[in-house]
């Protein structure tokens, strides 16, 4: 995988600095991949200050109005989380993360959240994994900026050992799962197996999820089988 495979999402930053911080981190561990979903306040001073010798990683860096498309042509993307989820896509530490990353063949996007909040479920659920920087129990908040340095320095690592990884098939992307979960959900309330109250479409993403690199084929497989079905 090249370095230009991988890209960071910063998902509603509300600091400028952040922006402008996350810029440099990337760029001092080789990448160059910004994308900026809903920023409060971009362009800004503040990011150009911060963003010591990245600033054309700054002023290359796209902005979109949603999370869906920013990944939409990723194969995986990894959402950062500090706090546990009752319900997640597969949950891996950063440096597993890495490894599976420069393991796939096509793009792929690493998540971050805004500084208060971070990841909404639905942004969490838009990815097929959950990643945790482990840290101490008594202080486990990470500065956005810190938390990409720390993610673009993994890879960085990951990608100086890793051995190209051979495939003969495309990989699904984002947007080919997603036409999988919303063929599936008419299926499932076609059927009366679903429920209005039913935690299924959790499930499957779940599972999913669970499949590390699921190709294009596999899932227009499971699409021309769920058409027949609905015949």
């Amino acid at each position: 995988m090249a370095p230009n495979s991988i890209r960071f999402v910063l998902c509603r930053p509300s600091h400028p600095g952040n922006i402008g911080a996350a810029a440099r981190a990337i760029k001092a561990m080789g990448f160059g991949d910004l994308r900026l979903v809903a920023p409060e306040r971009f362009p800004a001073p503040e990011a150009q200050w911060m963003a010591t010798h990245a600033v054309d990683v700054l002023e290359s860096s796209r902005t979109h109005s949603s999370l869906k498309e920013a990944i939409r042509d990723c194969v995986h993307a990894f959402a950062l989380s500090a706090r546990p989820r009752e319900w997640s896509p597969q949950v891996c530490d950063v440096r597993t993360a890495a490894a599976r990353a420069v393991e796939t063949d096509g793009p792929v996007a690493f998540v971050f959240g805004n500084e208060t909040a971070g990841l909404t479920n639905e942004e969490v659920f838009a990815c097929q994994s959950l990643v945790h920087i482990p840290t101490s129990r008594e202080a486990s908040s990470l500065n956005l900026a810190q938390a990409v340095q720390i993610v673009a320095y993994e890879l960085h690592m990951a990608l100086d050992v890793a051995i190209p990884f051979a495939r003969t098939e495309k990989a699904a992307t984002v947007e080919d799962l997603e036409g999988l979960y919303a063929h599936l959900e008419q299926a499932a309330a076609a059927s009366g197996f679903m429920t209005p109250q039913s935690r299924v479409r959790e499930r499957w993403r779940r599972l999913f999820s669970r499949v590390p690199h699921m190709e294009r084929e596999e899932v227009n497989i499971l699409r021309g089988l769920l058409k027949a079905l609905l015949k």
